[in-house]
């Protein structure tokens, strides 16, 4: 039962650092001072210009 525990948080943490590089390269990463937050872009709001 170990191993697999261990396994299972072996390969968790291979999906963290994984995200982690891929993150800088999405589509919100890419417009400067925007960062989404609850599914919002404040880019796109007409209150942020």
């Amino acid at each position: 039962m170990g191993k697999a525990i261990a396994i299972f948080f072996g390969f968790s943490a291979l999906v963290i650092i994984a995200g982690s590089f891929a993150a800088p390269t999405t589509v919100s990463a890419g417009k400067q001072g925007c960062a989404p937050a609850y599914g919002v872009d404040p880019c796109t709001t007409a209150s942020v210009r």
